[in-house]
């Protein structure tokens, strides 16, 4: 995979709006938030706020990874929602492929986490220093050489999902960061955000929101 930035030039796919609440499908490829330097601008919260003028970050996913995202379209529902994300009350599953045969069905992964410096962004397991990282899964079905499995964060650290895999000797296939060989050599990140439940910030109404996995 090559280093250059080159996102998709994809129309916005919008799951949900309504007055508080903006849910879109990102495509891979596309960094949630600018990068720094004006050849890391396009991103999709640009993209979002050239439709929605008003629409307000609440999380990320990683520019790899495709999948529904929540946008806030007041000051109140950031405050909310981003309460929501800090206390885990959001629910997130995750859709991936990953390499070679996962056993057994499904499990819990529970390693700390913590930023590999010389390497990062890259991050890893640091039982010394890290900070609680969980994950569970629950695999989906077995193909050639790969499976596919559902995951279920616990917790939110950056690239959780992808260590967590690859701590079990199954990384994500298409890993740019953690995959090697064979597993490494396709086309995108094989990691996809299919469902995000949440609480409305007008009532408090329990949510869910849905975009199918595009692998």
């Amino acid at each position: 995979m090559s280093d250059a930035y080159d996102p998709p030039d994809t129309p916005l796919s919008v799951i949900h709006e309504d007055q508080e609440l903006l849910l879109v499908d990102k495509p891979a490829g596309l960094l949630s938030v600018p990068g720094k330097g004006e050849h890391l601008a396009d991103c999709l919260l640009t993209r979002v706020q050239a439709a929605f003028p008003t629409a307000l970050l609440v999380h990320r996913l990683d520019r790899d990874t495709s999948g529904v995202m929540v946008f806030a379209l007041t000051h109140h529902a950031q405050r909310h929602l981003g309460l929501q994300f800090e206390h885990r009350r959001t629910r997130k599953t995750y859709v991936a492929r990953v390499h070679g045969h996962l056993e057994p069905r499904s499990g819990t992964v529970d390693l700390p986490l913590n930023v590999d410096w010389p390497n990062r962004p890259r991050q890893m397991v640091d039982h010394e220093n890290g900070r609680a990282a969980r994950t569970d899964w629950k695999v989906q079905r077995h193909g050639d050489g790969e499976t596919r499995v559902r995951l279920m964060p616990r917790t939110g650290r950056s690239h959780q999902l992808r260590v967590h895999m690859l701590a079990l000797g199954h990384p994500i296939l298409g890993d740019p960061f953690y995959a090697e060989g064979a597993a490494r050599d396709h086309p995108r990140l094989m990691l996809h955000s299919e469902e995000l439940r949440l609480l409305h910030p007008d009532g408090g109404k329990g949510m869910s929101f849905r975009a199918k996995a595009p692998f």
